[in-house]
C-alpha cells in the first residue's frame, strides 16, 4: 500500500522540473505538500523550498466585530516565520498582483507597533473609496483567497524567503471558491511563476480543479514553448483506490479525466457563462478522445463526430485555447465562436454518449 510519504518520495526523486497534480478533495493533497516539506528539509532541519496550502490560509483569519459587523471586521495575520519579513511589504507590492483580477476591494495594512513582528491585520474597504476607518467590509470567500494568493505571490518577491528556500515551490490548490475568469487568471500567474523558476527550481501544483489543470496543461505541452516544457512536465493523478494510494499518469486514468471535462463545459452551457476558457478545456477533451482512439492529433476527434473541415475547425478551436488570445477584460466569446463550442459539444454527446452522472 502506498503512502503519502512514499507519494511524496517518488515526486522528490522524479526529475521532472515541473509537475502537474489532479486529485479530488480528500484524497491528500495538503497532507502531501507537508510531507513534501518535511522530506525536503536540510540536515538542519531547515526547509528547502517554499509552499503555499491550506496552513497558509490559516494564518489568515477574521477578527469579526459581531454587534457591528461593518464598522470593525478585520483580517487578523498570525504570526509565522514571515511576520520578520512583513515590514519590507507594501500595499503597492499585493496591488500590483491583484490588479489583473475582478475584486470589489481595497485594503491597508496594519503593522504590529514593533515592525519587526509584521503585519497585524489587514482593512478592507470598498474599491475606489477613500478608507477613513469606519467602512471596514468582510470580503467574499473567494476574494479572500484571491488576497491570501496575491499576498504570497508578493512575498516571494521580498529577499529572505524564496531565494533562501529555493529548491522547489509546492503550491496546492490555490482556486478553491473562484469562478472560472478567477481560475483563468491564477493559472496564468503560475505559468508566469513557471517562466521566472523553473530553470532553477522543481515547481509542484497539485488541484481537485481539472480545467485548472487542463489550461497548464494545455499551455506547458501545447503551447508556443512546449518545446521549452514538454519534456520536463509531468501530469498525473493521485488517487484512492480501496485506501491504497497511487500516482497514475493521465492516460492511465483517462476516464475520469476526459468526463470531468466533459462536465465543467456542460456545466458552464447550462449557467449560460461559456467564456473563451473553456476552448482549453475543450481542446483538451478533443485530444484525449482522439487519443483514446489511437490518434495523436486532436482533428481526429472532430471527424469521427462528422465534421468535413476539419483543418479549419481544429484551428480555431486552436487559435481560442491559446494563451495570449485571452484577455483579462473578455468574459464572453463571439456568437460565431460560442456556436462553435455549442456544436462540438452536441456532436460528442450524440456520438459517444457520455455518461457524467
Amino acid at each position: 500500500m502506498n503512502t503519502l510519504e512514499q507519494i511524496a518520495l517518488d515526486l522528490r526523486n522524479d526529475r521532472s522540473a515541473i509537475q502537474l497534480l489532479y486529485a479530488f478533495n480528500s484524497v491528500g493533497k495538503t497532507r502531501l505538500s507537508v510531507e513534501y516539506q518535511n522530506l525536503t528539509k536540510d540536515d538542519s532541519g531547515n526547509h528547502t523550498g517554499i509552499y503555499y496550502n491550506a496552513y497558509s490560509e490559516d494564518l489568515f483569519v477574521w477578527n469579526n466585530d459581531t454587534k457591528s459587523s461593518k464598522s470593525n471586521s478585520l483580517m487578523t495575520v498570525l504570526h509565522s516565520n514571515l511576520s520578520i519579513l512583513h515590514k519590507y511589504l507594501t500595499e503597492d507590492r499585493i496591488q500590483a498582483k491583484l490588479m489583473p483580477y475582478r475584486v470589489s476591494f481595497n485594503f491597508i495594512i496594519n503593522m504590529h507597533s514593533d515592525i519587526e513582528d509584521g503585519i497585524k491585520s489587514i482593512s478592507f474597504f470598498p474599491k475606489d473609496a477613500e478608507f477613513d476607518g469606519t467602512q471596514s467590509m468582510k470580503i467574499s470567500r473567494g476574494e479572500e483567497r484571491i488576497f491570501v494568493w496575491c499576498f504570497f505571490l508578493a512575498m516571494m518577491e521580498i529577499e529572505g524567503w524564496s531565494d533562501i528556500q529555493s529548491e522547489y515551490i509546492f503550491i496546492d490548490d490555490p482556486v478553491s471558491s473562484l469562478d472560472d475568469y478567477n481560475i483563468f487568471v491564477t493559472a496564468s500567474t503560475i505559468y508566469n511563476l513557471i517562466e521566472a523558476h523553473a530553470q532553477e527550481r522543481k515547481i509542484i501544483i497539485a488541484t481537485h480543479h481539472v480545467g485548472f489543470l487542463s489550461i497548464l496543461s494545455n499551455w506547458l505541452k501545447k503551447g508556443d514553448k512546449s518545446a521549452k516544457y514538454f519534456d520536463i512536465t509531468k501530469v498525473r493523478i493521485l488517487s484512492r483506490k480501496h485506501e491504497n494510494l497511487s500516482m497514475e499518469t493521465v492516460r492511465n486514468d483517462v476516464l475520469l479525466y476526459h468526463l470531468r471535462l466533459f462536465q465543467i463545459i456542460e456545466e458552464s452551457r447550462n449557467k449560460g457563462n461559456v467564456s473563451a476558457f473553456h476552448f482549453s478545456i475543450l481542446r483538451q477533451l478533443l485530444e484525449i478522445v482522439s487519443s483514446f482512439l489511437g490518434v495523436g492529433r486532436f482533428s481526429y476527434a472532430l471527424e469521427r463526430i462528422g465534421y468535413e473541415n476539419t483543418d479549419e475547425i481544429a484551428q480555431i478551436v486552436n487559435s481560442l485555447s491559446h494563451r495570449n488570445i485571452y484577455s483579462y477584460d473578455l468574459d464572453h466569446l463571439a456568437p460565431a465562436n460560442l456556436q462553435l463550442l455549442e456544436e462540438i459539444m452536441e456532436k460528442l454527446k450524440k456520438t459517444f454518449d457520455f455518461k457524467t452522472h
